[in-house]
């Protein structure tokens, strides 16, 4: 087994070093027309901390460079600037490379190490087929998409909106968010368990459960 990368293994800040992905798409209701519901799609982009394993999940409209980028753009915003970005070679990845000022580290060109100044961002990519490189973001997705369809098993599918989908990923980032990431001490007098929302908040967070089917009816009767 070869070693871990370096930002697995160093000390640093929450989210300054993240893997990035896309996955979805889910179908959600655009606009009310005369005939009925216009629908559209929604993806999801995942962006996995490598220090302290948090997730945090922004949602964008279209699988383009543009998306991407106003989806980083809000990420950075909350959780602030990046040092290091991990990914495969999506199209839309690649796309958005001159747009930020970022500058590619092609893995299979050999072990470069490049210092960006400013506000600059060093974007590392997998090689081609070597998915399993991004087992780190590719596992939280997993995760992500298990507790994403135990929700959308209560709701009305059919009549999901944008605000709703928005709603029940901030609920799986505080859902998986909320996993202990050590082993659990039997010490009764130690009970506490360290998660990745006590790393970024430095409070306990409590149990989140997904909506129940009556209050999804309800939420969808007032809209």
């Amino acid at each position: 087994m070869a070693d871990l990368p370096p930002d697995r293994v160093t000390f640093g800040p929450p989210f300054s070093s993240v893997g990035v992905d896309v996955f979805g798409p889910w179908p959600v209701v655009a606009r009310r027309t005369r005939g009925g519901l216009s629908h559209s799609k929604r993806w999801a982009v995942l962006f996995t901390c490598m220090k302290t394993r948090a997730i945090h999940i922004e949602i964008i409209e279209e699988m383009s460079s543009s998306s991407f980028i106003n989806a980083l753009r809000r990420f950075i915003s909350i959780r602030g600037p990046l040092k290091e970005i991990r990914s495969d070679r999506g199209t839309n990845f690649l796309g958005a490379l001159d747009d930020i000022k970022a500058e590619a580290v092609y893995t299979e060109k050999g072990p470069i190490h490049n210092y960006l100044l400013e506000n600059r961002i060093t974007w590392t990519f997998n090689p081609p087929h070597a998915s399993h490189q991004g087992g780190t973001w590719e596992r939280m997705i997993g995760v992500s998409r298990k507790i994403l369809n135990s929700m959308l098993l209560n709701a009305n599918t059919k009549q999901l909106t944008h605000e709703v989908l928005c709603t029940f990923m901030c609920e799986v980032c505080a859902i998986v968010n909320s996993r202990p990431i050590c082993p659990i001490s039997s010490d009764p007098e130690n009970p506490q368990i360290i998660s990745p929302s006590m790393l970024l908040t430095q409070k306990e967070f409590p149990d989140i459960h997904p909506v129940s089917s009556s209050d999804m009816k309800e939420i969808y009767r007032k809209q």
